[in-house]
């Protein structure tokens, strides 16, 4: 079999596993395709290597640190064949990037999880818009990928009648000049008028920006409002500690703080995590506790020796990803996480230089 014949079989495979409709099991799987990663990426064979890893039980796969995305090319697949690049947004330094021969599983993994967590109240059509900054034809930011997925998916009507180029883009409700703050009223308006849920996508910069822009003002918006936030502030507005701009974006909305939904993401990854708080939605769980989906797994390791740390104790993320086919199975973070009940707590960015453990993955995969 071809490595493309290979790779597209397991995508079929990841895609029947998130439906529920294969016998395939999560280890299983995994296994699999950390063997075909092993013998489609020269990198990737030399941190087995150098692990003196079998390959025989998922806790034996190396994690890749998420910085080699920085250093080099993370792919079993030729750059020609690249149907996306996604970039990570740090400040400094050069980007990572994240390559894929194809996004049919990306759409369905986020697609089914976002839907878990962001599709509450009742079934139905919503109106859907993105604090964010609309992408181009070929999108760098796979937030902005899967932003435009959603908007697509669960909406893609005209906002009013008239222009719709015009319309499309005031979907996109924040850019260079600020915020399109008439716009994201108009939209609360027509969601309102017809009687739908109102779902509003958002970086946690960009609510900072709403609330500075709203100075206290209320928003009119349904009561059957969600708000998504996701990432941090990376210098672009003053900070906001997490429980603050839930309860502030909360009253900005007029809504309970449980329609303020978390979602974690890494431009490394495939797929999402998200909190479980949004009444009538699938995803059920507490505030400040990320639920994995059933294809993804994450686990605290200590930062030197990668080994999993005691139950409810601080580790970085070691996540199992069953969606990175083409990239790296397994990902190593710096980010400190703890286990709490069904999920995870994300407690921010290790501080300092890096993880030695990461560091040691790295100089194997780079050789």
């Amino acid at each position: 079999m071809s490595l493309f014949a290979e790779s597209d079989a397991l995508h079929a495979r990841v895609r029947a596993f998130a439906r529920g409709a294969a016998t395939d099991d999560f280890e299983a799987l995994a296994l699999d395709i950390a063997r075909f990663q092993e013998r489609s990426s020269p990198g990737f064979a030399r941190l087995v290597a150098s692990r003196g890893a079998e390959l025989d039980q998922l806790s034996a796969v190396p994690g890749v640190p998420a910085q080699t995305f920085r250093l080099t090319r993370v792919a079993v697949h030729p750059p020609e064949l690249d149907v996306a690049r996604f970039e990570t947004s740090g400040t400094t330094g050069d980007p990572g990037v994240h390559a894929f021969r194809t996004l049919e599983t990306y759409e369905a993994l986020a697609l089914a999880h976002g839907a878990r967590a962001l599709l509450g109240f009742r079934a139905g059509p919503r109106v859907v818009v993105a604090l964010a900054p609309a992408p181009g034809e070929a999108p760098s930011s796979s937030l902005g990928f899967m932003l435009g997925l959603f908007q697509r998916e669960w909406d893609g009507r005209s906002l009013a009648d008239g222009d719709f180029t015009r319309e499309m883009a005031a979907r996109w409700l924040f850019g260079p000049d600020g915020f399109d703050l008439a716009g994201l009223e108009h939209a609360a308006h027509v969601a309102e008028r017809r009687g739908e849920p109102f779902v509003v996508l958002a970086t946690a910069f960009a609510l900072v920006g709403l609330l500075d822009a709203l100075a206290g003002r209320p928003l009119r918006a349904p009561p059957e409002t969600c708000v998504m936030v996701t990432g941090g502030f990376k210098g672009r507005s003053r900070e906001v500690e997490k429980t603050e701009l839930r309860r502030e974006v909360a009253r900005a909305f007029g809504v309970p703080e449980t329609h303020v939904v978390a979602e974690y993401g890494m431009t490394e990854l495939t797929s999402q995590l998200y909190e479980g708080t949004l009444p009538g939605a699938a995803l059920r769980g507490e505030p400040d506790v990320l639920l994995e989906p059933r294809w993804l797994r994450v686990e605290p390791v200590d930062p030197v020796t990668l080994a999993p740390v005691p139950s409810g104790e601080v580790g970085i993320a070691r996540i199992v990803d069953l969606g990175n086919i083409d990239s790296a199975l397994v990902v190593q973070t710096e980010d400190l996480v703890r286990r709490r009940g069904a999920g995870i707590e994300l407690l921010g960015r290790r501080p300092g230089a890096t993880a030695r453990g990461c560091s040691l993955a790295v100089e194997a995969w780079l050789g």
